[in-house]
């Protein structure tokens, strides 16, 4: 007798793609209310999926390509049925069931194009407008399906909590960035440090360079402490607000490093990125 497993709903495969893609927000997706998992679930699998284009292409057209699909499936030119793509379907029914902005989500897609190429980020306004339109968003986006009446207190903090997060996720990747040649640390933080995009990349002038991570780390320690400012965190969308939590030893560990991040690695285990997910889930305090 051959028993036959289950077939694995749309939700399941969702969840079990954020897992394998962005194990910081699955886990920060299990400790949101069961309910809102799914549509959850489906936001961050989406910003994964868009997130390691990079990793997926060698060259920007065919990545571009793709980000061409959620371009067309948010704006309903999409080719074919979107059931034929988990992922697709359950983003889809989350815009429908919580009327998330498609606009957002359209302006994530523009603003992740900008990782295809190796194109320098110019200043400070050009970095914090990018991490707006991805991580701010996001953390945004995630408020409205917890209480979209209580996104509205918080998007204050979101906007800066989501720029800290991603200056922390780009010293994570500096050493991968590097070595393919892009630079998200400001221009303008590079030339008031006496470098410039080559002389960055070359990474041989160790203490110009640890002043510049050191300077690209404060600027994330000060959005961080500008969201903290903003206000209790509303208790219902505090869950968009968990991956937050990872950024500040992060941002901590980088100043102290500098140029040795290159080197060494910024990473928390897990059991400690879990645990103090786990503990933020309790206190309200990112």
């Amino acid at each position: 007798m051959t028993i036959t497993a289950a077939p694995r709903s749309n939700r399941d495969i969702c969840l079990a793609t954020l897992r394998d893609t962005d194990r910081d927000r699955y886990l920060a997706c299990l400790l949101a209310p069961e309910e809102k998992r799914p549509a959850l679930a489906a936001l961050y699998a989406f910003n994964a999926e868009l997130a390691r284009v990079r990793d997926l292409v060698h060259e920007p057209l065919p990545g571009e390509v793709r980000m061409q699909y959620w371009r067309d499936l948010l704006e309903g030119q999409s080719h074919g049925s979107s059931e034929a793509n988990p992922l697709a379907s359950e983003l889809l029914t989350a815009i429908e069931e919580y009327r998330l902005p498609r606009r957002t989500l359209i302006n994530m897609i523009d603003a992740r194009i900008f990782d295809l190429y190796d194109d320098p980020m110019e200043s400070r306004s050009s970095l914090e407008g990018y991490a707006g339109e991805t991580a701010s968003a996001l953390i945004q986006l995630a408020s409205l399906v917890l209480s979209a009446d209580e996104a509205k207190r918080s998007a204050d903090a979101a906007g800066h909590a989501g720029v800290a997060q991603a200056i922390a996720g780009l010293l994570l990747l500096m050493p991968l960035n590097r070595h393919r040649g892009q630079v998200y640390l400001p221009l303008e933080i590079l030339s008031a440090t006496g470098l410039d995009r080559d002389s960055f990349l070359a990474g041989e002038d160790k203490p110009r360079i640890s002043a510049a991570v050191e300077a690209f780390a404060g600027l994330g320690r000060e959005h961080l402490a500008k969201a903290r400012a903003a206000g209790a965190i509303p208790q219902a969308v505090f869950p968009a607000f968990l991956p937050v939590t990872l950024a500040e030893p992060v941002l901590q560990k980088a100043q102290k490093l500098g140029a040795d991040i290159f080197d060494r690695s910024l990473v928390l285990p897990q059991w400690r990125r879990q645990l103090r997910m786990a503990i933020a889930s309790v206190t309200k305090k990112i």
